[in-house]
């Protein structure tokens, strides 16, 4: 056998290099691959209401806006996001019209914590003045804020 010369090393060399990196294209093309699958999860069983709380100020009188502090109350085991709408309304007096009444709610949305009563803000309720119109009938009327929520 002759003795290697410097130039037959270096060509060695670089004949190994070249089938390690032929070897290492092969690899790659062999593991490569496509595929599918699924998966699943269960969804949570369901949600209790989120209960809306409305206190208004002592006092409605015509033309004096009174405080409304709104709050809720989460039973859930996860946070909501609340936002009040569409104030109505009622009194226990026919005679007490709801239309002589103007209410309105806080902007929103407020982060309802799970398990825990949070304050939305405040609103106001005011018994519109009408110097035309008696408005006796709503001395002693009980008047209910009904809201719903997004």
């Amino acid at each position: 056998m002759r003795p290697m010369t410097k130039k037959n090393k270096i060509a060695a060399v670089a004949a190994s290099a070249a089938l390690v990196a032929v070897g290492g294209g092969t690899a790659y093309a062999y593991w490569s691959t496509t595929g599918s699958g699924n998966g699943g999860a269960a969804a949570a069983s369901g949600t209790q209401p989120v209960s809306i709380s409305v206190t208004v100020a002592p006092g409605v009188a015509p033309g004096t806006p009174k405080n409304i502090n709104y709050t809720a109350t989460n039973p859930n085991t996860s946070s909501t996001s609340v936002t009040l709408v569409n104030p109505q309304v009622s009194t226990s007096d026919a005679k007490c019209l709801p239309g002589w009444f103007s209410a309105t709610v806080p902007a929103g949305p407020t982060t309802v914590l799970a398990g825990a009563t949070t304050d939305l803000g405040n609103g106001t309720l005011t018994l519109n003045d009408d110097p035309a119109t008696n408005q006796d009938a709503c001395k002693g009327a009980l008047i209910t804020v009904t809201v719903g929520s997004n």
